[in-house]
């Protein structure tokens, strides 16, 4: 063990000795530790290697090339619980392997009706199979575009993690992103809110009236995200996590058209 966290350390894993628990814990023999560590060494994110990540109380699947769920996420999450009631319907839009849905679904007594959507086919074969246990629909395609006509009208809690990273920034990001997570996942746009622009102008036609949309975003680009949803017609605040360095812009439907 001491061999196997010194080299973790060496690679640069600032938790060393805890991912050696997990790598350990996860092997299923020392020929598949090694080519577990091996792959950490090189860089992989320990997710990926694992095969799942903790979020929000759950063991998500995540593998190579997926968005890994973040933990100030989680703040998204907790906000989106406490404005969903037994019977939602929830929609995780931008949902990559479905984490936020799958998290919010759990935190809801009596649960909710879920929906999940992306235009990453490879990253729904994830989701599928992290929604599955709270009955959740998978939907692929381009935002909106994915969604049953069905849908539109009824959403009362859309929760949103789409790529707000500005596209010259992704540069600098740590290489557990940048090399092994889809640039589609990252890539914001010119600003880093192409995306959230896209979903703020269209939301007020799917949500229920008083419905609520949450957009992960940065303290930095909180107030352009918070006038793409005024613009959208909706309602709008700001909250934030000091804690968790995370902040959400909450938009809310009108009570009727």
């Amino acid at each position: 063990m001491t061999t196997l966290v010194e080299r973790l350390r060496a690679a640069g894993c600032v938790f060393a000795e805890e991912e050696a628990d997990l790598l350990v814990g996860a092997a299923a023999d020392e020929g598949r530790l090694e080519g577990m560590v091996a792959r950490r060494v090189a860089g992989e994110p320990l997710e990926h290697v694992l095969g799942w990540a903790e979020f929000a109380g759950l063991r998500v699947e995540v593998g190579a090339g997926a968005f890994v769920p973040r933990r100030r996420t989680e703040f998204l999450v907790e906000r989106a619980v406490e404005l969903a009631v037994p019977g939602t319907v929830v929609l995780d839009l931008c949902c990559g392997v479905g984490a936020l849905g799958a998290a919010v679904a759990a935190g809801v007594p009596g649960g909710v009706e879920l929906h999940v959507a992306d235009i990453d086919p490879g990253a729904l074969a994830y989701a599928r199979r992290n929604v599955a246990p709270y009955g959740g629909s998978v939907w692929e395609g381009d935002l909106y575009a994915a969604l049953p006509a069905d849908l539109r009208g009824r959403i009362g809690v859309l929760v949103v993690n789409a790529p707000y990273v500005p596209t010259e920034e992704i540069g600098l990001m740590p290489p557990e992103a940048r090399d092994h997570e889809p640039l589609v996942s990252l890539d914001g746009g010119a600003d880093g809110l192409d995306v959230h622009r896209r979903i703020a102008a269209r939301a007020a036609a799917w949500l229920a009236p008083g419905g609520y949309l949450l957009i992960e975003t940065s303290a930095r680009q909180a107030p352009v995200t918070a006038s793409a949803l005024t613009a959208g017609g909706l309602e709008v605040r700001a909250v934030t996590s000091e804690e968790l360095y995370a902040t959400v812009v909450i938009g809310r439907a009108p009570l009727s058209a």
